[in-house]
């Protein structure tokens, strides 16, 4: 059986590509590439497109990771989704930019398009667009006493755009379709042509709960392509702003979780703890969110004493108060009753997908970045991969808690190993067109980064792809059985990101 790396060999090398490997195919390979994907030999990291290329990201256990390229597209291509339901989307998506059309795409559908902006296909060859506010037709459900509800695209509280259509059965949910893109930004066309450090910024604002993981993956993209790399102190820094991120996420994700499932008072203690750890990342790096503190060729706050003491006394109150909240969640019967069986994903599925984060780790899926790839300074800590079968709420509740552990004995790991030096180097001059890669561990899973500068030091095309572009077809399925009254227990769960997905 052909290994990624043989697969590669076959195709045109790209030699200024790094620091994995990219190969321009044929049609053919690109088919092959497909079948593979649909064997499950391969994860689908990314797909992407380009003015008249398509692009796709593939991993291969245990560590392996390759791009393939398909050039010189006068407008189609073969669709990947024919054979991969999880590039669906994503082929969706590089028709509704750039205007080329997958040949063989299950769902004609636009996805980000939703016929309001002012060209078709914008990145691409544009046109004018002349069929402004068309209708948006959701997939059919047949059945007796079948009846639909439509929640959203404007929610309850502060939360973003997202529309809900629930087909359901009385009160048992049938079918559930999401329809985002109401908070596209426009990023990928905003970062053509900008500058690194324009471009940093905007990698930042993707979303922003993991601007800190955006930051990283981008920083580490641009080190990649130009071939440089950040001071050791800057990227024990970088890890530490990462796992701090992580906590916040994750305390306030348990909290939210349970008071969706009616228990607020869970919601008010996480909510406490998360609100100590913003304020230490403020103390120790200028900004609650540590947003554009990682910028390529290092980070823009250094750790004093202060910071330190701050970071220290924050896991101290973490580790006393924690446990006793466990305790509460784990043994209160109604919480149980309702996390318990409820929402579960599969776990072929979830490989299938390449559920990232919590959502596959609740569902046997056990890959994390940082201890795939390795990369520094991970491979240096001590910590686990918490891992789950059973695919439920109280699953996806469970990672959350052991992987809040493990960021604690990182952070202390971080603070105790991190060494002296600079924080920042300067981006070197570049003197040709290079292309960079980088896949990072985020709270909600793994982002890939994906870029080409130009000599002139600008951005000729940058794509970034959240993990909840897997993770929400996931969410459709894992509600489907469940009462319409558990979706929001499910769905925060998940937790997917619109804006991470909306570009």
């Amino acid at each position: 059986m052909t290994t990624l790396a043989e697969f590669l060999l076959e195709g045109r090398i790209v030699e200024q590509h790094r620091p994995f490997a990219r190969a321009v195919v044929d049609e053919a390979g690109w088919l092959a590439a497909s079948e593979g994907l649909a064997t499950g030999r391969w994860t689908l990291l990314g797909l992407w497109g380009e003015a008249k290329a398509v692009h796709m990201a593939l991993f291969e256990a245990p560590g392996t990771i390759g791009v393939v390229s398909l050039e010189g597209l006068s407008g189609s291509y073969p669709s990947v989704a024919r054979h991969h339901p999880p590039a669906l989307r994503l082929e969706r998506t590089v028709r509704d930019l750039f205007g080329l059309e997958p040949a063989g795409l299950p769902d004609p559908r636009p996805w980000l398009d939703h016929g309001r902006w002012g060209a078709r296909a914008p990145l691409g060859a544009a046109e004018p667009a002349s069929d402004t506010g068309r209708p948006y037709a959701f997939l059919p459900a047949e059945g007796e006493g079948l009846h639909q509800i439509p929640v959203g695209p404007v929610h309850a509280g502060i939360i973003e755009p997202g529309h809900f259509r629930f087909t359901a059965n009385g009160e048992t949910i049938v079918r559930l379709e999401a329809r985002l893109g109401y908070v596209h930004k426009g990023i990928e066309g905003l970062m053509a042509g900008a500058d690194i450090g324009r471009a940093a910024k905007l990698a930042g604002r993707i979303s922003g709960d993991s601007t800190v993981a955006y930051g990283l993956a981008f920083a580490r993209a641009v080190e990649a392509a130009i071939g440089f790399e950040a001071p050791p102190r800057a990227v024990w820094l970088r890890a530490l702003m990462a796992e701090l991120e992580r906590l916040a996420n994750h305390l306030g994700d348990i909290g939210a979780i349970c008071n969706d499932a009616a228990f607020p008072l869970m919601l008010a203690h996480c909510g406490v703890l998360r609100e100590k750890v913003l304020r230490a990342a403020d103390t120790a790096f200028g900004h609650r969110l540590m947003r554009d503190r990682i910028v390529p060729g290092g980070v823009t706050a250094d750790l004093e004493g202060d910071g330190i003491t701050a970071i220290r006394a924050l896991v101290t109150k973490i580790r006393r108060r924690f446990p006793h909240l466990v305790e509460l969640y784990d043994n209160t019967a109604s919480l149980q009753d309702r996390t318990v069986t409820t929402g579960i994903l599969k776990p072929e599925l979830a490989r299938q997908y390449g559920a990232g984060g919590y959502v596959g780790r609740a569902s046997g899926r056990g890959f994390d970045a940082r201890q795939v790839l390795r990369y520094a300074p991970y491979d240096r800590l001590i910590f686990d991969v918490p891992v789950f079968a059973e695919g439920d709420v109280n699953a996806r509740v469970w990672v959350r808690i052991r992987e809040v552990e493990q960021s604690l004995s990182m952070v202390e790991q971080l603070l105790d190993l991190l060494p002296d030096g600079p924080v920042a180097v300067p981006v070197p001059d570049l003197a040709r067109t290079c292309e960079g890669a980088a896949l990072v561990e985020g709270f909600r899973g793994d982002i890939f980064v994906w870029l080409r500068l130009s000599a002139s030091g600008t951005v000729e095309r940058c794509h970034l792809r959240d993990p909840s572009w897997f993770q929400w077809p996931l969410l459709e399925v894992a509600i489907e059985g469940n009462i319409v009254a558990d979706f929001p227990l499910c769905n925060k769960s998940f937790n997917c990101s619109y804006s991470g997905q909306d570009l």
